[in-house]
């Protein structure tokens, strides 16, 4: 090699290190740098240092595995078996171009170097599969055609296919770099060149042999059968096919071996047809089978995977504790019922989460710079009365202020939180059509005591994305006051303190912000706070979990607390149908966010589940049992609505336990549709506040109706408890078949039809407005059911949403009015009509005041009694409602005997 090539392959070394490797391995280290403060500041450090070292071992021994392999076969043998040779490559019309031993040993070095590197790193990102597949816990479950434990199938069997497809691949990569040594050497037909690469194809072929048992043991999450798992033509035709062709490839490598010293080349032939015959055999045979034998047997044949199906994915996701319950639509309301169901009435969801928002960023967003980024439901006691409510967190967004006050110092220094949280009844609405805002405005004032916040500010959030430092020279804007700023200093205990020169750098350059490592207003006491953003902060500590896309505020103790559901999930679940690119779920985990410290807690609440519990063993100081959490947070789980759909959309179909019936589709249940807003879209599902059938507690939990497949009377309706010891209970109450009972969709129709909503809302809709349609409810009462939707008014230059009315149905009557309350009075015939002062009755008979003292004075009272009760029907105060008719009929029999006598 001459001097000018050794300075070129050196100044290029260089050249890339500078370029490519230096930033790479600069900026890996900040950030590694960064987050290690990070998840020391949270007491996380030794969740952080396990993934780390995990990480650093597998790359390790993957760098270590794989050039000591290549070392041994590209150096150490073909030296050993050949001694010194030289490349002869030679060019067209030219001499040969000769390559010494010294410069193929810089090149196969540079080359072996880089593969170990992308070996290794390959390995690394393992680190999870190989931390699950030595920390599994038993499922005590067996599959039905190994007999494995499941956990075999969940953790075992991923390790299992990972590690060998890394190890194809450095057989592969030195089967091939040895083939080109030998073939450019000129080598190739020499016996120990022969030798080597028939040792090195036996080690494929024996990998390949393992690959084709473990895709044996994957047909347990087949999809080729008439149901997800291994079907008859898996069992009876794929699987002996794979055992004969692990046979043949095992066969291979032994004659591969055999050849290095008898060297007949036919037997290995022969080997290499036998498996091309059983590979076209593959193709075709199971198709026969599948065409020829199953399909004219279908159900006979696939009747017991059918049933391995259905209980299995059942048990994957939940859906074996559904307790099933008849449900008689018999019942006849009256106002008795309206009143002994007042808690569940008074809580009916008027406030869509839409409008609502829309409603709250025009009166309550006080500011430009503050958003609310979701509508919540929860619910409170309240004076003694469980009450469901909407909140929404006021966050500050610094992209929403003005340009030229968007500086650094402004958005980092300074507008560093939002402030407060709204909170509104879901069933009350003012005489303007707005929400009745129990918490409200800024500083915020409750209207309950356990309502009072004592730390509104808003540090961690939703959309709080952008990093902030604290305890700066600068005070941090706190809440705007008139004309005035009210500021403030940062009292919690979050963030990476900021002392020494090395962290203000490493910051710096993380963010790319050099004001952090050059202003003054940065000192040894500040801390800056980064990864505020809920789902952030969250998936940074346990990205082995799947969160769900609605964290809720809670107001507990004086202080803002999101509340996060989390999910364990596999996709690897034996014979359980896919959804969503998983086949098992549990929520196992309810994380906790504190909105002003950033306290990060993850509550394992389901610790029978055995994902859970491996990573509980993986990472023992993430978890913390549920028992410790604060009760009065325990009071505001809710069954999360991520996992509810997809447990209500399989169970659609999973009701049917009969593997006939589930077979021939013959009772299918689907999703209902309704008139969202102005278009057809599913019923989502919904939180209320019911008494279930046969119990005298109220509770608060989510439904979701189910029609007919191809049909829109409503057959069932799925619920799942929120509240106290039957948290996460599910249950479904079916229709008898025989009746009619009106889905979403046919009560939308029958809104629809009715001439004077109709002419309303067509009215509404031409003079510069438009009506939104919010949500169709569905509400079991007394064995009955009550339809009801809220209509909002918005005009073309407003974004202000106002509740105009609240539509009712029952059985074949609907009624529009200005509140639930009148909507019910009309739907179930019982408002009165009334008369005007000194108006002559129908009778012919003298008006109140020519009536003797008494009997006038009995009608007044009457009167008086009925206005009442009138106004507390508008309050939805069923109670006063029920007193004052009670007082009414005892004054109008009074006043009956009167004027007999």
């Amino acid at each position: 090699m001459t001097q000018r090539v050794r300075r070129i392959l050196i100044l290029g070394a260089v050249a890339f290190g500078a370029l490519v490797v230096l930033p790479i391995l600069s900026g890996s280290a900040i950030t590694f740098y960064t987050d290690w403060l990070w998840f020391d500041s949270l007491g996380q450090l030794s969740t952080f240092q396990t993934r780390f070292l995990s990480r650093v071992v597998l790359w390790i021994l993957g760098a270590l595995l794989a050039m000591a392999v290549l070392a041994v076969n590209w150096f150490f043998l073909p030296r050993r078996l050949l001694g010194r040779f030289q490349f002869q490559l030679r060019r067209e019309g030219g001499a040969a171009i000769t390559i010494g031993a010294r410069l193929l040993t810089i090149i196969l070095s540079v080359i072996a170097v880089l593969v170990a590197l992308t070996m290794a790193s390959a390995a690394a990102e393992q680190w999870m599969t190989a931390l699950k597949f030595i920390h599994a816990n038993p499922f005590a479950l067996s599959d039905p055609v190994f007999g494995f434990d499941v956990s075999f199938h969940v953790f075992k069997l991923p390790f299992y296919r990972s590690l060998l497809s890394w190890s194809m691949g450095l057989v592969v990569v030195a089967l091939i770099g040895n083939t080109l040594i030998y073939l450019f050497a000129g080598r190739i037909r020499e016996a120990q060149a022969i030798g080597h690469l028939s040792v090195l194809g036996a080690l494929f072929l024996v990998a390949r042999g393992l690959g084709y048992q473990l895709q044996r043991w994957s047909l347990l999450q087949s999809s080729a059968g008439v149901v997800y798992g291994a079907g008859y033509t898996d069992v009876h035709a794929r699987m002996p096919l794979l055992y004969l062709l692990t046979g043949v490839v095992v066969i291979g490598a032994l004659v591969l071996l055999f050849n290095i010293w008898v060297r007949r080349w036919r037997l290995l032939l022969g080997v290499g047809g036998a498996w091309l015959a059983l590979s076209l055999v593959g193709q075709i045979y199971p198709t026969t089978v599948q065409r020829f034998t199953v399909e004219p047997n279908e159900l006979a044949l696939e009747r017991p995977f059918i049933e391995h199906n259905i209980r299995f994915t059942r048990h994957a996701y939940g859906l074996d504790g559904i307790q099933e319950f008849d449900y008689q639509v018999t019942g006849e309301l009256t106002s008795d019922d309206l009143i002994d169901n007042e808690d569940t009435l008074g809580n009916v969801r008027l406030w869509d989460w839409r409008p609502l928002r829309a409603t709250f960023e025009q009166i309550q967003e006080i500011r430009t710079y503050y958003t609310f980024a979701d509508i919540d439901i929860d619910r409170y006691t309240l004076d003694g009365t469980l009450r469901q409510v909407n909140l929404a967190v006021r966050e500050l967004d610094t992209e929403q202020m003005r340009e030229d006050a968007r500086t650094w110092i402004n958005q980092h220094l300074i507008y560093t939180h939002g402030y407060g949280i709204c909170l509104s009844p879901v069933a009350e609405v003012s005489e303007e059509g707005l929400p009745n805002l129990l918490v409200r405005n800024i500083p915020p004032q409750s209207e309950d005591v356990r309502l009072e916040i004592e730390r509104p500010e808003i540090y961690f959030g939703e959309k709080t994305s952008n990093y902030v430092i604290v305890n700066t020279t600068e005070d941090e804007f706190d809440y705007p006051s008139g004309d005035q700023n009210v500021y403030t200093r940062y009292e919690g205990a979050a963030g990476v303190p900021m002392r020494g020169l090395l962290r203000r750098a490493a910051f710096a350059l993380r963010f790319n912000s050099s004001p952090i490592l050059l202003s003054n207003a940065v000192s040894a006491d500040s801390r800056i706070l980064f990864r505020r953003a809920l789902t952030d902060r969250v998936e940074m500590l346990a990205p082995m979990l799947w969160f769900d896309a609605d964290p809720y505020p809670v107001i507990v103790g004086g202080r803002i607390v999101w509340l996060y559901d989390a999910y364990t999930w596999s996709s690897r679940f034996p014979y359980s149908r896919p959804a969503g690119g998983l086949n098992y779920i549990r929520n196992s985990v309810k994380a906790t966010v504190d909105a002003y410290t950033g306290e990060t807690t993850f509550y394992v609440v389901d610790p029978d589940d055995p994902i859970i519990q491996t990573y509980q063993a993986i990472f023992p100081n993430l978890f913390t049992p549920a028992e410790e959490m604060d009760p009065a947070l325990e009071d505001h789980w809710r069954y999360p609505e991520q996992l509810f759909r997809i447990q209500a959309d399989l169970y659609g179909t999973y009701h049917m336990e009969d593997p006939r019936v589930f077979y021939n589709q013959e009772d299918l249940w689907q999703t209902p549709m309704e008139i969202r807003e102005s278009k057809t879209a599913e019923v989502a599902p919904y939180y209320v506040t019911i008494r279930l059938p046969d119990s005298e507690q109220v509770e608060f939990m989510m439904i979701r109706p189910y029609v007919p497949a191809g049909k829109q009377n409503m057959i069932a309706w799925l619920y799942a408890d929120s509240d106290g010891s039957d948290y996460g209970k599910l249950g479904v109450y079916k229709f008898s078949k025989e009746a009619l009972v009106y889905g979403p969709m046919q009560i939308e129709s029958r809104i629809d039809q009715d001439p004077t909503i109709s002419q309303q809302l067509t009215l509404w809709n031409q003079r510069g407005s438009s009506v939104n349609r919010g949500n169709l409810i569905v509400i079991p009462i007394d064995g009955t059911l009550l339809y009801v939707e809220p209509l909002y008014l918005q005009a073309e230059a407003s974004r202000l949403p106002e509740l105009k009315r609240v539509v009712v149905s029952y059985q074949n009557r609907v009624a529009m009015a200005n509140s639930l309350s009148s909507a019910l009075a009309q739907v179930l015939g019982e408002t009165p009509v009334t008369q005007e002062p000194g108006q002559v009755p129908e009778t012919g008979q003298e008006p109140t005041e020519a009536l003797p003292v008494g009997v006038r004075d009995l009608a007044r009272s009457a009167q008086a009694h009925y206005e009442a009760a009138q106004e507390c029907l508008e309050n939805g105060n069923w109670t006063c409602y029920g007193e004052e008719l009670e007082a009414m009929e005892r004054d109008l029999e009074a006043l009956v005997d009167a004027t007999e006598d």
